[in-house]
């Protein structure tokens, strides 16, 4: 049965419900939690230096097959088989084809990612905030001019309302999954943007997360609030150390902690913010 978000994203495995759920679990990626909001970080700094390490040894690779492909085609030695002309060819443009869509892709999310790209949950107004690179997201091909601005950024308000969750694999044979939030419009199933929330989990692990975020959502007491790195009365600590010198607007930060839709419009208005 396939996924009822539209269209489909890639290596779909199962859509997530929303709701009170037991299948929780905050693992080290909640940083904070209090009774209005929670942030939860996207990446750890392992798991960016492993990616990093990972990129430098498919550009090592790439250098090499480079080598190689210059090596035959440029009559250092004469090739007058079409065949093996055409294969050389396709081999590196395929090659170069996933360099550019993928692998440089992730390279720069993980090199100017700050502070693991926390997303922000706010019970109380319902709203969703993130503060990302523009290499989070799901295009395949981009205009090769954003790779000369690696520090672009998308910063968005979203409705919890609009966001559902949905479980990818990454084809490997270590079964790695990935939790996203489908962005969709209002009263319908129509994607119009994705959200990482949980990336490369094994097995469950990418469900907890979310069974987290559901429970806090609902104001389930399953969700402690002293689950995080920084515990419910830090929170002092926890903007200086992680939303500092970010690039959050001052607006959002003080919007974290709305306690109602007519505070969050107080805020809006005051800082001249407009839908």
């Amino acid at each position: 049965m396939p996924s009822q978000y539209q269209p489909q994203i890639f290596g779909w495995i199962s859509d997530l419900d929303k709701g009170g759920n037991y299948l929780t679990g905050a693992d080290d990626r909640l940083l904070y939690a209090n009774d209005n909001y929670c942030a939860f970080i996207r990446k750890t700094k392992s798991d960016q230096f492993f990616y990093l390490f990972l990129f430098c040894i498919v550009l090592i690779g790439y250098i090499f097959a480079m080598s190689i492909y210059s090596y035959f085609f440029f009559d250092v030695i004469k090739i007058d088989d079409i065949t093996i002309l055409f294969i050389l060819n396709a081999g590196m443009f395929l090659f170069t084809f996933v360099i550019y869509s993928t692998i440089l892709p992730e390279f720069y999310q993980n090199i100017f990612t700050r502070r693991g790209s926390p997303i922000i949950f706010n019970r109380k107004t319902g709203k969703v905030y993130i503060n990302e690179s523009y290499f989070f997201n799901f295009k395949v091909l981009r205009n090769p001019l954003t790779f000369l601005h690696p520090n672009k950024k998308r910063i968005k308000e979203y409705d919890w309302a609009h966001l559902q969750g949905v479980v990818v694999h990454n084809f490997s044979r270590y079964s790695l999954n990935t939790t996203i939030l489908m962005v969709c419009k209002p009263h319908s199933h129509k994607t119009i943007d994705h959200i990482l929330l949980d990336p490369l989990r094994v097995g469950i692990g990418s469900y907890l997360v979310w069974g987290w975020v559901n429970n806090f959502m609902c104001a389930n007491k399953l969700a402690g609030l002293n689950d995080g790195k920084y515990k419910w009365e830090q929170e002092t600590q926890f903007k200086e150390k992680i939303i500092k010198g970010q690039g959050w607007p001052e607006w959002m930060v003080e919007a974290f902690n709305a306690t109602s839709q007519a505070e969050l419009a107080e805020i809006k208005q005051r800082h001249h913010i407009t839908e």
